[in-house]
């Protein structure tokens, strides 16, 4: 008998018909999936009985776990309402209070707040990658009605800002974004300021993060520097120059040295160029608690640009905004911008760019209820406490060979798999080092996603300390199975 003979009628439909993304379907159609049938709180069920921590957030998005009773409750009661209603034309109760809450959260005094940028209009949208489109075309026209007829952009090497072709054009790995060049405006890169691996970075691999031993002159930023020094001779300034705040994500969890940001933005102001920060991984409270001195189980700010105390023209959000439950994303940006799209009907200045569910009433009562859930103290205290246990259960791999570097900020860690620390050198793309170890802990009960060589722990914020020793354990195993001596 074969290997199909056993497999669930359920796994062979997905077999059969449908397509995964950023998935080698090859790869895929050799054995049965992991088909997800329940989840509360941190533990999802497969439809075989077998229960796993989630140790991504289903990709990400999960923010205080499944099926919570908070959540629920309010996308029922919008259920007995309505559930969908057009922006275009018509306004509704949910997402006028959504708005309102996230200016609200979006503009708390924060350190260097004095003189901050007010963020005060709310565009809907779908989802991270729509949500950069939106900040794109909208710097876009904002600079062309400013007085720069040829808008150009300014991104991260290694950046990744979503797979819509304006998100595309900003992005720079070229694994995702190479075969659609023949699609794309050009945008310029700077350097990312990966520690790690910097070529500036003259100091030996110590066992700690790279960010603690790393010996430089801040080249990272001169680099940065120089690219707006370059556009300036153009005479011709950037529209906009696009960041992840503190870690950026499918890069390969690469977080920013402490400071990095707030320079870079002061770079950007004085060349007079608009800051967009896509949130849409670090956003709601995922790179850490910032605690108010008043009352340390208030958090100054969910956002990982204040921490650095850097207020963007344009916040972008998406992932964990409605809690991980449906699809919805929202711009934040500036009244000046929002003045410069206002004229009379015939003139055309309107913004023409929409979405069929933009502000719908269900993502917008889930948005809302999560918030709550953020804003409370339970929730606080529960953050903490994590990120705290994070770090201790992390600091255990350090005695592990091919661990090269953990780089925690917050909530949300990576790990790099090296074939030798001292060396740094990297484990080959075809040798799947870290498919093999998150496959390995999936049969320890832990599901999680690489990036690479990199292993991404970022779970729910209700995971338990024991749940913590848990997903950290099943890592250590993998990695001493699928890559130990």
């Amino acid at each position: 008998m074969s290997d199909s003979d056993f497999m669930h009628p359920i796994a062979k439909l997905d077999h059969a018909h449908v397509w995964h993304p950023f998935t080698q379907m090859r790869d895929w159609l050799a054995r049965e999936p992991i088909v997800i049938t329940e989840g509360k709180g941190a533990v999802l069920r497969d439809l075989r009985g077998r229960e796993y921590i989630d140790a991504n957030a289903s990709i990400w998005t999960n923010l205080h776990g499944h099926c919570h009773p908070k959540i629920n409750a309010a996308i029922r009661r919008q259920l007995t309402r309505i559930s969908h209603s057009s922006a275009l034309g018509f306004a509704n109760q949910p997402a006028s209070l959504l708005a309102r809450d996230l200016v609200e959260s979006a503009n708390k005094p924060f350190v260097g707040a004095s003189n901050a940028t007010r963020l005060d209009r709310v565009f809907f949208s779908d989802d991270g990658s729509t949500s950069m489109e939106v900040a794109l075309k909208l710097a876009y026209q904002f600079s062309k009605r400013t007085g720069h007829p040829n808008p150009k952009f300014l991104s991260l090497d290694s950046a990744y800002h979503g797979d819509t072709i304006g998100a595309v054009s900003l992005g720079h790995i070229d694994l995702f974004h190479k075969a659609y060049s023949g699609l794309l405006f050009k945008s310029d890169k700077a350097l990312s300021p990966y520690c790690y691996r910097c070529p500036f970075n003259r100091a030996k691999p110590e066992r700690a993060d790279a960010r603690q031993w790393r010996r430089c002159k801040w080249e990272c930023v001169s680099r940065v520097e120089s690219a707006f020094a370059r556009q300036k001779k153009r005479g011709n300034p950037y529209a906009a120059f696009i960041f992840e705040p503190l870690m950026q994500g499918a890069a390969g969890m690469i977080p920013q040295p402490a400071g990095w940001l707030a320079k870079v933005a002061a770079i950007a102001r004085e060349h007079g160029t608009r800051l967009i920060a896509d949130e849409v991984m670090t956003g709601f409270g995922r790179t850490g608690c910032i605690p108010s001195p008043e009352n340390p189980l208030h958090s100054i700010s969910h956002f990982a640009s204040h921490k650095e105390g850097v207020q963007p023209d344009f916040l972008c959000v998406a992932k964990g905004l409605t809690g991980g439950y449906l699809p919805m994303a929202a711009t934040l940006t500036t009244g000046e911008v929002f003045d410069a799209f206002l004229g009379e009907y015939e003139e055309f200045k309107t913004f023409f760019h929409g979405h069929s569910f933009t502000g719908n009433q269900l993502g917008s009562a889930a948005s809302l209820a999560s918030l709550e859930i953020l804003n409370s103290n339970a929730s606080m205290q529960s953050r903490q406490r994590l990120e705290r246990a994070l770090s201790s259960e992390l600091n255990s791999l350090w005695n592990l060979p091919n661990v090269g570097d953990i780089r925690q900020v917050g909530l949300v860690a990576g790990i790099e798999l090296v074939r030798d620390w001292r060396t740094r050198e990297p484990f080959l793309v075809n040798e799947r080092a870290g498919i093999r170890v998150c496959e390995a802990m999936s049969k320890r009960g832990v599901l999680t996603r690489p990036v690479g060589n990199v292993i991404v722990i970022l779970p729910p914020y209700c995971v338990t300390d024991k749940q913590a020793r848990h997903i950290v354990a099943a890592l250590r195993d993998a990695i001493d199975e699928q890559l130990g001596e």
